[in-house]
């Protein structure tokens, strides 16, 4: 994505309204769900105490006057208009609860392991750089555009206390949160691992594994 971007701006485009190709979405991980939940530590919830979203330093920037949640809008978005490297328009739906916006300032940036669950569960015991990593993660099925509504609803709750109103998409949901939470190596409760495996019982792929 930024050679993309740095390729723009040297075309000179810096400054005006042009559309771009979307970027691709972090891969799925069907394939082994099942492997990585097994695998996956269970504990308590750990304490909030010392907790801030200041610990978790984002959004990086991603080129001049552009940051991660650009990134994201441009990724997730189609007809995506751009201002140098800022989003300024495009069409966004949301795979929460199916809402579309074309107002990027009407779209959050979702934490698909919520900073403060991941707290919870092990990044309480990172240094801030890695907390970082973790909070501007692209390459994890990590950071998604959705509905300010559906974002602020989920909070930080884990599977066992908020899915999303799409049913359709709790098979993704729950592949989703065990790839973020395998390759981080974050906890989950016994509740929050029974709450994933019931949603992926209901999946077509995992059935026929």
């Amino acid at each position: 994505m930024a050679a993309a971007l740095a390729a723009l701006l040297a075309l000179g485009v810096g400054g005006c309204d042009v559309s771009v190709e979307e970027p691709e979405a972090p891969p799925a991980n069907s394939g082994n769900v099942g492997e990585q939940l097994s695998e996956l530590t269970v504990a308590e919830a750990g304490s909030m105490k010392g907790y801030s979203r200041n610990r978790f330093p984002h959004w990086r920037d991603t080129g001049k006057n552009c940051d991660v949640r650009d990134s994201v809008l441009q990724r997730d978005g189609k007809d995506i208009r751009l201002s140098g490297c800022n989003v300024v328009g495009g069409r966004w739906e949301s795979v929460y609860d199916g809402r579309t916006f074309t107002d990027p300032s009407d779209v959050d940036i979702d934490h698909m392991v919520p900073l403060a669950n991941a707290w919870r569960s092990g990044a309480d015991e990172w240094d801030d750089a890695k907390r970082g990593d973790f909070a501007n993660d692209l390459t994890r099925p990590q950071l998604f555009a959705v509905s300010a509504s559906s974002n602020r609803s989920k909070g930080d709750q884990d599977p066992s206390q908020w899915k999303p109103p799409n049913r359709a998409y709790w098979c993704t949901y729950a592949e989703h949160w065990v790839a973020v939470k395998h390759h981080w190596r974050l906890t989950v409760t016994s509740a929050e691992k029974a709450a994933i495996s019931d949603m992926l019982g209901g999946c077509t792929w995992a059935s026929k594994r």
